[in-house]
């Protein structure tokens, strides 16, 4: 790559078209021994991926009024999306199911749903509460082949506006019963909105649900805007940069209010801004000539204290999620790599060692692995490497791919592609194994999605 300082200091934002099905490599896991039985069904034994989605079927939701139909119905078809798109389950075809559930706290006729090969039952009901007209909905799940219900029932409540998290909320309590992790699905995603031809695009900071719904807009596109980020303690605080009248600036900016603050002055350019595992510091590069140095803010003392001090271009930095190390691509070997070092600054190790140049570093959430982009051969693939540089794995590959950012648990993976002789980017999901990519739903093109933590 180009060694321009422009272009280093943006490549996880400005080196647009970036984006490529990314998934992190899991680790080997199994459920609990009581779901993971071979005589119970509705276990998953994910092991390096090589494990069977579960067969599940959702029935509607019941409707406790005819005025709760629509919404009952909406519930339903958004879990079923949620769990689908996981790729740890396969949704049974509502056509071939034999029992019609009426009734959310009698039994299931079993015989009926192993009679369709499903292997776990999710039946629900929705209802507005009479004394505030606040939505409520309940569900319980069954292991069908054992006949018997996993966990206790359980009910969520909250204002109508709110009505889709009851769905989300419902997804995150199957997928942790049955896999023993936490689920991702009631969790938000902040990305560039992107309108306009390609040499004239207008650029905006929007938020909408992982699953592409409730899209609305931050900023009004008065300006060039890249790497919004989410606070991982405060979800109504983001921080990203803009370009000024003097040129490119970190903002922090809460998405409730609208306030923006700028989070530190400095003489130079500022880019790929980042929050540490606290909220309470935003991590960063500082142009300073030809060359790029990571610094850090506290945000109340606003006290900045700089990591690296090198003839080179350091950018992207990413903290681990204990804090103690950050990730960060650096040239000062010639080329993009990418390295690591204490958080409080010291020497710092390469980690990359393959063809090409690497850039995007960003930290799984479980600690376990790095996600990276490598440009090589004329391509741009999508990777994961452990934290000390083992196990490399190349994910998926093509023409501009960038910008990877892990779900809550770690499990899935956003990115935008832009695709060769394509109008513009467009976000994807894909599995930390590699599965298929999946389209995320956008009102326009999209690029540098970033995941939030869970809501709930």
């Amino acid at each position: 790559m180009m060694r321009s300082p422009l272009s280093g200091l943006l490549r996880d934002s400005v080196t647009r078209r970036r984006a490529l099905a990314l998934g992190a490599l899991g680790t080997a896991t199994t459920l609990s021994a009581r779901y993971a039985t071979a005589q119970s069904s509705t276990g998953i034994n994910i092991f390096e991926g090589n494990f069977r989605p579960m067969s599940i079927a959702i029935p509607e939701f019941i409707p406790v009024t005819a005025g709760d139909v629509d919404t009952a119905h909406g519930i339903t078809q958004i879990i079923t999306a949620n769990l689908q798109r996981s790729g740890l389950f396969v949704p049974v075809d509502p056509a071939a199911f034999v029992e019609r559930i009426t009734n959310l706290d009698a039994q299931p006729n079993f015989s009926s749903w192993r009679s369709i090969n499903a292997q776990g039952l999710i039946v629900g009901r929705f209802s507005r509460q009479q004394s505030d007209g606040r939505f409520k909905a309940e569900f319980r799940l069954w292991d069908v082949y054992a006949a018997q219900q996993l966990g206790n029932g359980r009910q969520y409540v909250t204002a109508p506006e709110n009505w889709r998290r009851l769905a989300h909320i419902i997804s995150d309590a199957v997928y942790e019963r049955v896999t023993g992790e936490k689920g991702y699905f009631d969790s938000r995603v902040v990305f560039v909105d992107e309108t306009g031809p390609k040499d004239r695009r207008v650029k905006k900071i929007a938020i909408m649900d992982q699953d592409g719904a409730n899209v609305r807009y931050v900023t009004g596109g008065e300006g060039i805007v890249l790497t919004p980020r989410f606070s991982p303690t405060n979800p109504a605080e983001i921080t990203y940069m803009a370009y000024g009248p003097d040129g490119p600036c970190v903002y922090l900016r809460n998405i409730v209010s609208g306030e923006r603050e700028i989070v530190a002055n400095f003489p130079g350019k500022s880019f790929s801004p980042r929050f540490s595992p606290s909220g309470r510091g935003v991590i960063m590069s500082l142009q300073q000539g030809s060359n790029a140095n990571i610094f850090v803010v506290d945000l109340a003392s606003k006290a900045t204290t700089r990591l690296t001090d090198t003839p080179a271009i350091d950018t992207a930095p990413c903290y681990s999620p204990d804090g103690t190390q950050i990730c960060f691509e650096s040239d000062r070997g010639g080329q993009q790599q990418i390295y690591v070092m204490p958080a409080a600054g010291g020497q710092a190790r390469r980690i990359s060692f393959g063809d090409g140049s690497y850039s995007t570093p960003v930290w799984s959430p479980r600690g376990d692995h790095i996600a990276f982009t490598q440009q090589a051969g004329g391509k741009f693939s999508i990777g994961v490497m452990k934290p000390d540089g083992s196990g490399e794995r190349i994910l998926t590959s093509g023409f501009h791919n960038e910008g990877p950012t892990f779900c809550p648990n770690g499990r899935v993976l956003m990115y935008f592609s832009d695709q060769l002789g394509g109008p513009g980017p467009s976000l994807f999901t894909v599995d930390i194994y590699g599965h298929e990519p999946l389209r995320v739903p956008t009102p326009n093109f999209a690029s540098d999605p970033a995941w939030s933590p869970l809501l709930s």
